[in-house]
């Protein structure tokens, strides 16, 4: 464990142990943080990030820090983004602190310049992020909102909004969706667990399209049943 503490010197193995286990590390960490740490960054997340970033990062390209410090220290922090979360769920005004309310940008087709300045971003700024949605005209645009992560959320006028068959009255097939359910001969036991089907049953859908389980590399499911069968190429 020399490598774990600071040195003159670490050998070419003991970088590559160090570099291992802060890898390994920050896996953790970001597995206990949960999934919105590593969406869309907002304040909160966006320091922790940032910290967390340059305390790993000074043990990994200095040989003499050793990584029992920026280890507590990130524990620490990890533990404080918890607590913090965990506040803006019961304090709201914490939670107003953190993510505060959208600024609108554009309402009925006119720029709120004075928005603008409140928000810190330019008016060429704001017609990028209307071209990435497809709007030519700032006519068409009903409400535009620079939200707390740092996007533009775009809502049409309803005259230039798609027509829907719900618009047309028109009667339409209920929603599936089409998931992997044997991937590289490997079964997604959740799946079919989910589905309230056995192995019996997958087997006997496959078994449909002349093959093995352990000889399909993709295999999909749709409304309960096995919609496509990709074999594996022979060797």
């Amino acid at each position: 464990m020399d490598f774990f503490h600071g040195k003159e010197a670490l050998t070419a193995l003991e970088w590559i142990l160090r570099g291992s286990v802060s890898f390994a590390f920050l896996l953790i960490i970001a597995k206990f943080m949960g999934q919105r740490s590593i969406s869309q960054l907002r304040l909160l997340d966006f320091i922790v990030a940032l910290t967390l970033g340059n305390i790993i990062a000074h043990p990994l390209s200095d040989q003499k820090i050793g990584l029992q410090g920026s280890f507590i220290s990130t524990a620490t922090l990890t533990v404080l983004y918890i607590a913090g979360t965990w506040l803006s769920l019961k304090w709201p005004r914490f939670n107003r602190f953190l993510h505060p309310e959208p600024i609108t940008l554009i309402q009925n087709g006119q720029i709120q310049f004075h928005h603008l300045a409140k928000a810190r971003i330019s008016a060429d700024f704001l017609f990028s992020e209307l071209r990435k949605e497809k709007v030519e005209d700032i006519q068409k645009v009903s409400l535009a909102l620079w939200e707390p992560g740092g996007i533009v959320s775009v809502f049409m006028d309803t005259p230039y909004q798609p027509v829907t068959p719900a618009d047309l009255d028109l009667k339409t097939q209920p929603f599936v969706i089409t998931r992997p359910i044997i991937v590289d001969g490997q079964i997604v036991m959740a799946l079919l667990q989910e589905m309230g089907k056995d192995l019996d049953w997958l087997e006997e859908q496959i078994a449909g399209a002349s093959a093995n389980i352990s000889d399909v590399m993709l295999a999909t499911i749709s409304d309960n049943a096995v919609v496509q069968v990709m074999k594996k190429h022979a060797k």
